[in-house]
């Protein structure tokens, strides 16, 4: 298995049930940015308590690992849980969204977007993969985020609402990376 095939099952499973979701993480900096690899899909999800059994059935032993109780638990205190394709390592993290302003916006501003292997699946907008990635880079100073973030302003430079990432950088106490990484993207 492919992300690529991963990624169809996860979002004909979640669109057939008609759960809320968007990608985000490395799947949607790849789409907007630049190319690189990565094995797992990171997926925000407005999971019901009441479609817990069907979303892991989907994703049944042998050939996937997902916790049952992970699950649960995750949508009880707003956290994560992982889906673990047996066979090939792939992962998805799923993402259950805490009630907030940015979360709520992110839902709001989520695009529709044709991934590599011609799927449409809901994305988080350019701009919240950014600031998202800012807020991974603030907790871990990986690198990574950064050369992702330059990546999605050298692509879609154009299009980007800056006054959007510039008002949740100061909501989210982000201003001064923000302004690091515009000085960055402006010398690459």
């Amino acid at each position: 298995m492919v992300p690529s095939e991963l990624m169809r099952k996860l979002v004909d499973l979640l669109e057939s049930r008609q759960i809320r979701y968007f990608i985000v993480g490395s799947m949607a900096t790849i789409t907007f940015g630049d190319p690189r690899f990565t094995n797992d899909i990171d997926v925000v999800v407005a999971l019901p308590a009441g479609e817990i059994d069907a979303f892991c059935g989907a994703f049944s032993p042998p050939e996937y690992y997902c916790s049952r109780d992970a699950a649960v638990q995750a949508v009880k205190q707003r956290f994560q849980f992982n889906v673990i394709h047996s066979q090939s390592g792939l992962k998805i993290d799923v993402i259950i969204p805490e009630d907030s302003d940015f979360n709520r916006s992110q839902f709001a501003r989520c695009v529709r977007v044709v991934a590599a292997d011609a799927k449409e699946a809901w994305f988080a907008s350019p701009e919240d993969v950014i600031i998202k990635k800012m807020e991974y880079y603030k907790e871990g100073q990986s690198e990574k985020h950064v050369r992702d973030i330059v990546g999605v302003l050298r692509v879609v430079a154009e299009k980007l609402d800056r006054a959007y990432i510039t008002l949740w950088a100061e909501r989210l106490q982000l201003t001064d990376i923000w302004r690091d990484i515009q000085e960055r993207a402006a010398k690459s």
